[in-house]
């Protein structure tokens, strides 16, 4: 009924995430506020030490570059809306805002799923190649490998965003998200949505799963590849590789539960909370788990605060 009587809709209601309290405003504005801090001053740090100390100019550490750089516009996408949606009387997000939102979430996501697997060779050509790593991944064919994952995330963005904007959006408006997402927008749409779906199934799937197939089996090769080593080389070597690990899990596992289940069996609920991982915890936590407690990422930062205050001092 309200497909056929409704107008068409020029902004959409964000409810954020399902069933809170109001008491508890404060509380996630300030949860948000510090998980957003802490993302930006984390990835910063990473991008500032990468570029400014020497000792840091290798692949892996000019993919972890990239990582920061793209985990600052992930992460930047939907907290600011977020943080003002949270104290503001008014929730609304335009139409062709709320779809900018989600072209630019998609090139920064797929951008960051790809660089994953990029990291999983660098780590592989390290370990079981290391006499032609210098040659192999060098800085040239990490700028190409940078650039080709931006180019495939936005292009895969374009395609949904375009398959998005034909469909009909009539009568409700609420979304019920914190962002403008794919699934919220497909229950909403008054289109048959079946194209949509199945391009997120077929595409998607190769977006998703051929990268984390490919992790999966550069890990079974670096796992072998280890084992040969002498144990204090194995425990430096799985510690590098947990980190990455981690990363793995947290993104890939939350987008999978998200993304790859039918329209008609999503949960808001369910979907604003993976989402919450997937789009703030992980790209607040990646400079923390995989680069910050490294002991070369440490002494630079020794080494640049050093700098800083005999700077002040003189």
């Amino acid at each position: 009924m309200d497909c056929e009587n409704g107008t068409d809709i020029e902004e959409f209601v964000l409810l954020g995430f399902p069933s809170k309290p109001e008491h508890q405003l404060l509380f996630l504005l300030l949860l948000f506020l510090l998980m957003y801090g802490a993302g930006l001053l984390g990835n910063t740090v990473m991008l500032l030490l990468i570029t400014l100390d020497a000792r840091l100019q290798t692949p892996m550490y000019f993919l972890l570059r990239s990582l920061s750089v793209i985990d600052l516009g992930f992460i930047s996408v939907t907290v600011p809306q977020m943080l003002v949606h949270t104290i503001s009387a008014s929730k609304t997000i335009p139409f062709y805002s709320c779809m900018a939102q989600f072209f630019f979430l998609y090139v920064f996501g797929v951008a960051d799923l790809l660089l994953v697997s990029v990291m999983a060779l660098d780590r592989y050509v390290a370990i079981c190649n290391p006499l032609h790593y210098a040659s192999v991944m060098n800085q040239k064919v990490c700028g190409h490998l940078v650039a080709g994952c931006c180019t495939v995330s936005t292009l895969h963005a374009m395609l949904h965003a375009g398959l998005l904007l034909r469909l009909s959006y009539r009568g409700k408006n609420h979304l019920a998200h914190y962002f403008c997402d794919h699934q919220p927008l497909l229950q909403l749409s008054c289109s048959d949505t079946s194209v949509n779906e199945a391009v997120i199934f077929f595409e998607g799937g190769i977006i998703t799963f051929g990268p984390l197939v490919f992790i999966i089996l550069t890990y079974i090769r670096i796992v072998a590849a280890i084992m040969k080593f002498t144990s204090s080389g194995r425990r430096k070597a799985f510690s590098t590789c947990g980190s990455h690990l981690t990363l793995v899990v947290l993104f890939y596992g939350t987008i999978i539960a998200v993304y790859f289940s039918p329209t008609s069996a999503y949960s808001s609920q369910r979907g604003s909370v993976f989402a919450l991982v997937y789009t703030v915890i992980t790209p607040m936590s990646n400079p923390f788990i995989y680069s910050l407690r490294n002991k070369e990422v440490k002494d630079a930062l020794r080494n640049l605060l050093g700098r800083r205050s005999l700077f002040s001092q003189s």
